[in-house]
């Protein structure tokens, strides 16, 4: 069986040895402090009294070594058990502890014998950067607010909340729990894009459904959390004048946020990577089913690691993927696919205009928007096609769902412009998404065409007029606008209504 060999036995050697002891591996000491010597003996721990650097003392122990671990408190010590260790047992992973005050000429011996070195005062240096550097500053005044909330906190996530917000709430939630707070994880609308659900039920969490009809709801909260969005009543159906107590979120805002502690880091591709931040930070082990979350919703807002992405989403899902259980990933990215988001994706199909490389369609009334953001996606699959927009009628508003690839466009900024005084609207430049209030265009009236046909009429043209404004290369030469382009529509608009930094997708 493999055994491994402790030489020295300071007070890292001494962690190293009470981590490895659990295993049923044999594991031998060999150090010249007789007292610790003593207590491990009292362990069970095979131990050797004797000089670690001694050359006929190693040669004599029966055993034969596949890993090593070289951990005195002394680093001139160190480097002579490295290079004894390097003749007597060249096949073994050896493991090199520095000790305090090294040389550089010690510390390049040991890196060059050693598979792996642990420099002191590097790792105390790191520890340092996390708790009194800008990031640990971050990190004290998020602790602080928690702790200053007395009693009940509700973390909101936006508005039929995607995977990332999800995952990022609950993964706040179990920070705040450790905290002292009662936590209750909120949102307004519906989970019902199929494997939303599917990732909800498998992985258990616990979510409070909050409808408009429940405006007694938040009495019983004394603190608040946004995730994933930053401002109440935008993307969400919280009061705007709400008073918050932190909002954590990776979107760049349009206008400025109000919070006692705010997070805003728009360079990451997901929520969930400044949620797996706060873990590390703290110094706090990320349960199963909240790795499992926060993996999945990185993967899902950055398109598996090809939209948006950064160096800390790598980082973060690497952290994540051996805490994660990945046959509950699999189950939950093969869920069975709705009815109604097939017959969508057709009609999707079936009414699609394309101007340039822009391609638009109007699927009408429907019951379930994430299907636009599906069809959406299997639109920008088409030949010649670099961006996509679908939208349709849920109870009154108009939903779009917008997607696009390359760098030719912001869709993000060009929803803004073109919905974002008649509704809420935004996102990120290659997927965004609008919401519209239909009863602004029952002010149309005396026309011959059905509503059906105003609809696409002006949403189509207040989208292509936006995307020519901010990229002539997707649409080519000026498309022509109809009866009910822009200038029209907006003279039936009394009031600007405030715009959204939220994608269709939150």
């Amino acid at each position: 069986m493999p055994s491994r060999l402790v030489l020295g036995a300071g007070s890292t050697a001494l962690a190293l040895i009470d981590a490895a002891s659990v295993s049923h591996r044999p594991l031998h000491v060999v150090t010249d402090d007789e007292h610790r010597a003593e207590t491990l003996r009292t362990d069970d721990i095979a131990v050797t009294v004797a000089d670690p650097a001694d050359r006929a003392t190693l040669a004599g122990i029966d055993i034969d070594p596949d890993t090593i671990v070289v951990a005195t408190d002394d680093p001139a010590v160190n480097t002579v058990v490295a290079e004894t260790v390097e003749k007597l047992f060249p096949d073994a992973f050896v493991l090199c502890y520095t000790g305090y005050e090294a040389t550089p000429d010690q510390r390049a011996t040991l890196e060059r014998i050693a598979d792996r070195v642990v420099d002191a005062e590097a790792v105390v240096v790191d520890a340092l950067n996390q708790t009194v550097g800008a990031e640990g500053t971050r990190v004290r005044q998020l602790q602080r607010v928690l702790r200053d909330i007395d009693g009940h906190l509700a973390i909101f996530a936006h508005d039929n909340p995607d995977p990332d917000a999800i995952a990022s709430a609950v993964a706040l939630g179990e920070l705040a729990e450790r905290a002292g707070c009662t936590v209750s994880i909120c949102y307004y609308g519906d989970i019902s894009h199929q494997e939303n659900r599917a990732f909800v039920n498998l992985l258990e969490y616990d979510l409070v459904n909050l409808t408009e009809e429940d405006t007694d709801a938040l009495a019983e909260y004394d603190g608040f959390a946004l995730v994933d969005h930053s401002r109440p009543g935008v993307n969400d159906q919280l009061p705007e004048d709400l008073a918050v107590d932190i909002v954590i979120d990776h979107h760049p805002p349009r206008l400025p946020v109000e919070a006692r502690y705010v997070d805003l880091r728009s360079a990451v591709g997901a929520t969930s990577t400044l949620l797996v931040d706060y873990f590390q930070r703290f110094g706090v082990d990320i349960p199963n089913p909240i790795a499992t979350g926060l993996l999945f919703g990185i993967r899902v807002d950055t398109k598996d690691f090809r939209r948006e992405v950064s160096v800390e989403d790598f980082e973060a899902a690497a952290h994540l993927v051996p805490r994660a259980d990945m046959d509950a990933l699999q189950r939950i990215e093969d869920p069975s696919v709705s009815a109604e988001t097939l017959t969508v994706i057709g009609r999707a199909i079936d009414n699609r205009e394309k101007e340039g490389s822009v391609l638009l369609s109007c699927v009408g009334e429907l019951g379930d928007r994430d299907a636009l953001a599906q069809a959406a996606d299997r639109l920008l699959d088409l030949e010649d096609v670099q961006a996509t927009m679908v939208y349709g009628v849920i109870d009154g508003t108009i939903f779009a769902s917008a997607r696009a690839r390359g760098a030719d466009i912001d869709l993000g900024e060009a929803l803004r412009d073109a919905f974002g005084q008649i509704g809420s609207a935004g996102g990120h430049a290659d997927m965004a998404g609008a919401q519209i209030t239909l009863g602004v265009l029952d002010a149309i009236d005396d026309r011959d065409e059905s509503l059906h046909d105003i609809v696409r009429s002006v949403v189509n043209d207040r989208f292509l007029e936006a995307v020519q404004s901010r990229s002539h290369r997707l649409l080519g030469s000026v498309y022509g606008s109809s009866e009910y382009g822009p200038e029209t529509y907006a003279e039936i608009i009394p009031e600007p209504v405030e715009n959204s930094p939220g994608d269709d997708e939150e």
